[in-house]
C-alpha cells in the first residue's frame, strides 16, 4: 500500500500557487558561472544602489546590544504619525510592505471570495489572493498599465478587494492623482481599495500627489508602502499600511506578532528623517533613468517610460521567435543581473534596475553585445 501523501492534503489552491520568483543573487550567479562576486552588477531587484541610509546604520549599530528584547513598532507608528500627520491607529507595520498585502489577503479574501487587479501587476497581488482560496480577476492593461474603467466594472458582488500598484511594478507606469480618486468615489464602499505606493518616494515633483487627504473621505482605502526601495533598507524587511482604523484594526488581528524585527524598527526611524539621503537617492534614479533610456535610444531599442527606479526594456524578435531570455542568459554570463519579465505576461522584455552610473552604462555596453550582438 503506497503511504499517504500530506501534501496532497493541502488544499488544492495552495499546491497550485506558482512560488515568488525573485531576482537572481549576487552568490548564486557566481557559482553557477564562476564569476567573482565583487565584478557581478545586479539591477534585477530595484534595490537602492546607494545602499543604506547613513543614520539608519548609526541606528542599527546602537541598536545591536537589544537584540535579546522582543520588538516593539511602537516608536516607528509614533515616527510615522508625525512625519505624515496620520493617526497612529490608522497605521499598520508590516515585514515589508508585501506582508500588509499579505494581510489585506487574510483579512477580507477566503474561498467564493475575488480580488481584482491588473495584468502586468505585482505578482504578491495573485499570490495573496490564491493563498486564500480566492479568486483573481486579471483586468487586460491599457498602455502596459492600469486600466482603471475596466477594473471598475470587473468588481462582482463577491469581490473584497482591488490591488492597484502606483507606479506600476515591474512596467513602472503611472496614474495620476485625479483617476484614482475617481476610482476610489465610484468603487462599492464595502470593497477594499489598496493603492500600493512602493515606489512613492521616486516620483519627480510634477508627478506628486497627496494620496493620504483621501483617507478621511474613504473609508475602503488602504496605502501601503515600503523602506525596502528609496530608504534602503530592502534587507531589513520594513513597511506599513495606512488605512481606517477599523481597517487598521482587522489588519492586526492577522498579523504575525513581532512581525518587524528590532533592528528594522530603529533603521527605519533613522532613515524617515534622513532627509539628505532621500534627496540624494531620488536624484541619483532621475540621472540613472535618463542614462538608460538613452542608452536604450541609442540602440534602437523600445521602452515602457517609468516612473519608479527601474526601466522595462523591450528586446527585439528574431524570426518571430522572443529573445529575452536569450538575452537574460548572455548577460549573467557577461556579469549582470537583470530580470526576466515572461511571468507578468511580457515574454519580450527585461527590467533593470536603476544603478550607479558605472553599473548602468556596464550594463548597457553589456546588454549592445548580447542584444544586437556587438561588441
Amino acid at each position: 500500500m503506497t503511504p499517504a501523501d500530506p501534501c496532497e492534503r493541502a488544499p488544492a489552491y495552495v499546491r497550485g500557487i506558482a512560488p515568488y520568483q525573485p531576482g537572481k543573487p549576487i552568490t548564486e550567479l557566481a557559482r553557477e558561472m564562476g564569476l567573482e562576486e565583487a565584478n557581478i552588477v545586479k539591477l534585477a531587484s530595484n534595490e537602492n544602489p546607494l545602499g543604506i541610509s547613513p543614520r539608519a546604520r548609526a541606528a542599527i549599530e546602537a541598536a545591536l546590544p537589544e537584540l535579546a528584547r522582543y520588538p516593539d513598532g511602537f516608536d516607528l507608528a509614533r515616527a510615522l504619525s508625525r512625519k505624515l500627520g496620520v493617526a497612529m491607529d490608522r497605521i499598520v507595520l508590516g515585514n515589508g510592505s508585501n506582508d500588509v498585502l499579505e494581510m489585506v489577503g487574510g483579512a477580507f479574501l477566503a474561498p467564493g471570495r475575488s480580488s481584482v487587479y491588473s495584468q502586468h501587476a505585482f505578482a504578491v497581488y495573485p499570490l495573496a489572493t490564491q493563498s486564500r482560496g480566492a479568486r483573481g480577476i486579471v483586468v487586460p492593461a491599457k498602455a502596459y498599465g492600469h486600466d482603471l474603467p475596466a477594473m471598475l466594472k470587473a468588481i462582482e458582488p463577491e469581490t473584497r478587494v482591488v490591488f492597484i500598484a502606483n507606479p506600476n511594478n515591474p512596467t513602472g507606469t503611472l496614474l495620476t492623482g485625479t483617476e484614482i480618486e475617481a476610482f476610489l468615489r465610484a468603487a462599492p464602499t464595502d470593497v477594499v481599495v489598496v493603492i500600493d505606493e512602493a515606489y512613492n518616494e521616486y516620483l519627480p515633483a510634477a508627478a506628486r500627489y497627496d494620496s493620504l487627504q483621501w483617507l478621511a473621505r474613504h473609508r475602503n482605502l488602504v496605502i501601503t508602502r515600503t523602506f525596502s526601495k528609496a530608504y534602503g533598507l530592502a534587507g531589513l524587511r520594513v513597511g506599513y499600511a495606512l488605512c481606517d482604523p477599523s481597517i487598521a484594526d482587522l489588519l492586526n488581528r492577522v498579523r504575525q506578532p513581532f512581525n518587524v524585527n528590532n533592528l528594522a524598527l530603529v533603521a527605519a526611524i533613522a532613515a524617515l528623517d534622513d532627509e539628505p539621503f532621500l534627496r540624494k537617492s531620488h536624484e541619483l534614479n532621475l540621472a540613472g533613468l535618463a542614462q538608460l533610456t538613452g542608452g536604450f535610444k541609442r540602440l534602437g531599442l523600445a521602452w515602457i517610460p517609468s516612473f519608479a527606479n527601474f526601466v522595462t526594456v523591450e528586446i527585439p524578435r528574431e524570426a518571430g521567435a522572443s529573445r529575452a531570455g536569450i538575452v537574460y542568459q548572455q548577460l549573467l554570463r557577461a556579469g549582470v543581473i537583470v530580470r526576466p519579465v515572461a511571468g507578468y505576461a511580457l515574454p519580450d522584455h527585461l527590467r533593470v534596475t536603476v544603478g550607479l552610473p558605472e553599473e548602468n552604462e556596464r550594463f548597457l555596453t553589456a546588454l549592445l553585445a548580447a542584444a544586437l550582438g556587438k561588441p
